[in-house]
């Protein structure tokens, strides 16, 4: 036990340097270009912006940053895959678009509605249209690697389920036992009910491993964690829709007849105006808004507050370089204090978003009294 909390913290501290030699590299970056845009006066700095270093992190990206070292930055280039009416399919690497340059008529938009995204441009530059954007990005990459990781960790636990019949879990079987029976027995059976929990089970297990999983790797510094899957609001509505199409699909009768007729209602909530049924229906379209809102925004909530904290440490060091040094021991002690709060949030999440989903394939499979 000394030994994992000694860990927690090694890989706590890693972030917070990680973050902050990211945080300065950005303040150096911003500089310079600032520098060369103005070209007839190099001395002018533009200075540490905390919303853009912020949503930097936080944001999808063409590329996986590694390192950067004497201004020299370290990245993963990743597959850019785009559709355009005018070219067709265009392949190419990220690393073709950096600093701001144009490969195919295709650069990364530095401004506007598009900002951060991949644009078509004509020879002058301007901008044509926003080409059909597949392209492998940062979590994307992350996703298949949580997968991944995930049918490994399952298949060779079920692999030593069969070897071991009748025996003490032992290694990895025994850390994830608990927390496949907590699913079953303490969410799973009585949200659902003794008689359908079982056709639910694999999917709440998934979706509480795939949340978990993603959640820590987010709050690892380095490679292959660091990417924000679970705080990007496309992630969360694909998850949500599985929830929502499960419950829809798997609704019985008695499910609908709540929604459309619901017992003990007077009926002239019913008729001539059907306000009940009206209200019912929209709740069935609010609830995965819910959930993909609620994981969405704890944890990009999370990383936010963090980034915050550090960039008091350049806000203040802008003003004078005596304050940036009396803030950034606080500064770091409230990083560390949030960081271990956030591996908390990342099991609750978990939790909540699959004891939520059970509650809803309960409420389509109870049958009527």
């Amino acid at each position: 036990m000394y030994k994992l909390l000694l860990n927690i913290f090694i890989v706590l501290c890693l972030s917070v340097f990680h973050e902050v030699a990211i945080a300065s590299e950005n303040t150096n970056e911003k500089e310079i270009e600032h520098s060369e845009e103005q070209g007839e006066n190099h001395a002018e700095k533009e200075g540490f912006h905390p919303g853009d270093f912020i949503f930097d992190h936080i944001r999808d990206s063409y590329n996986w940053h590694i390192i950067s070292y004497k201004g020299k930055h370290v990245a993963i280039p990743l597959p850019v895959i785009l559709y355009s009416k005018n070219q067709g399919f265009v392949y190419f690497w990220s690393s073709k678009l950096e600093h701001g340059h144009t490969h195919k008529n295709f650069k990364i938009a530095q401004k506007g509605s598009h900002k951060d995204k991949i644009i078509e441009v004509n020879q002058s530059g301007e901008f044509v249209a926003r080409p059909f954007d597949i392209s492998i990005t940062k979590n994307v990459i992350a996703i298949i690697f949580s997968c991944m990781l995930m049918m490994y960790i399952f298949i060779s636990v079920a692999n030593t389920y069969k070897e071991r019949e009748g025996k003490a879990p032992k290694g990895l079987q025994s850390l994830l036992e608990p927390l496949i029976l907590f699913i079953r027995d303490d969410v799973a059976k009585p949200s659902i009910g003794e008689k359908h929990y079982e056709k639910f089970t694999p999917f709440l297990l998934t979706i509480f491993f795939f949340i978990l999983i993603n959640n820590l790797l987010g709050l690892v510094p380095i490679l292959p964690g660091g990417a924000n899957v679970t705080g990007n609001i496309t992630v969360t509505m694909a998850l949500a829709l599985f929830t929502f199409f499960i419950t829809t699909i798997t609704g019985n009768k008695n499910y609908w007849s709540h929604i459309f007729n619901t017992p003990g209602v007077p009926w002239w909530l019913k008729l001539p105006l059907p306000l009940i049924p009206f209200i019912e229906l929209f709740g069935v379209f609010i609830k995965p808004f819910v959930l993909m809102v609620r994981l969405f925004a704890n944890i990009s909530a999370g990383h936010i507050i963090v980034l915050g904290f550090f960039s008091l440490i350049f806000i203040f060091g802008n003003m004078s370089t005596a304050l940036g040094w009396v803030v950034s021991p606080v500064s770091i002690i409230f990083t560390i204090f949030m960081s271990i709060l956030e591996i908390l949030v990342a099991f609750i999440q978990a939790y909540v978003f699959t004891i939520l989903s059970a509650i809803y394939f309960g409420m389509a499979s109870e049958e009527s009294h």
